[in-house]
């Protein structure tokens, strides 16, 4: 494919992709799958979705959220709150043709929502939030996540480590770990994880990487080279997802729906 799909056009590859996967997926597996199902060309699959910003999302990641979300929004399919999608008819092994017009209407009803709260969240996290209340932030994230012994040890000359806590798999095994919280708009660099990693030896295996800005392609395979400890990442825009996911500062509102069933009155 010479040219990006549009988000409309990726509906059925993305059902398409699903059933390939066994009616289930995590976003980086559905992503792949339809590239290669689609045969992007690899100079248009890496073009990122705001310009200038080389490394952060790109524009068929983009597209392919929102193409999910016009999917769930009309049924077809669902996601756990670990970030894995499903159909909800895993049944059908042959993908239906999808009524466009009206997933249209519902997508773009619920982009404007959607755009407005996380920018607004991420301008409040960069713009108005001082370093120590970041960290603090940060601190209760993990802490809500699972983590215990959070402690936060930022600008104490320990190599960009801003502090520590253990973390826990299905409550049995534990392991340490240090973070780093990046507070600012612009790109984390393959020298900032270099940086990171270099400052964890002899402390720890594991390391936490969290930023409001985001990670460019180097840093995400820095972080990801193999022979070196890995280090996890979290950008500005899955931090303000998972704020919103543990309601810190972030509330939902659920509106009322009334309707009357006359027929219950007329068998009284």
């Amino acid at each position: 494919m010479n040219k990006l799909p549009t988000r409309e056009q990726l509906l059925n590859p993305i059902l398409q992709a699903l059933v390939k996967l066994g009616g289930s997926g995590s976003i980086e597996e559905i992503n792949e799958k339809v590239i290669n199902d689609l045969k992007i060309q690899e100079d248009l699959a890496i073009t990122p979705h705001i310009k200038g910003k080389e490394g952060g999302q790109t524009e068929i990641e983009y597209q392919l959220a929102w193409a999910r979300t016009m999917l769930r929004g009309n049924g077809y399919i669902e996601s756990s709150k670990r970030g894995v999608w499903a159909l909800v008819d895993k049944s059908n092994t042959s993908v239906a043709e999808i009524n466009l017009p009206t997933i249209q209407l519902s997508a773009e009803q619920k982009e404007e929502i959607e755009e407005s709260w996380k920018s607004k969240l991420q301008k409040i996290l960069i713009d108005k939030l001082s370093p120590d209340a970041f960290e603090r932030l940060i601190q209760r994230f993990l802490r809500e996540k699972g983590f215990s012994q959070v402690e936060v040890t930022g600008r104490t000359g320990d190599g960009g480590i801003d502090g520590k806590g253990i973390a826990k798999i299905n409550g049995i095994l534990s392991f340490h770990i240090v973070f780093q919280c990046k507070k600012y708009q612009g790109a984390v660099s393959a020298g900032h994880i270099r940086d990171f990693r270099g400052a964890m030896v002899g402390r720890t295996d594991k390391g936490l990487f969290i930023t409001t800005g985001y990670f460019t392609r180097d840093a995400i395979k820095e972080a990801n080279r193999d022979g070196a400890p890995t280090i996890d990442l979290i950008d500005g825009e899955k931090l303000v997802e998972k704020l919103k996911e543990l309601s810190l500062g972030v509330k939902i509102e659920l509106i009322e729906k009334i309707s009357i069933d006359e027929k219950w009155f007329e068998g009284i």
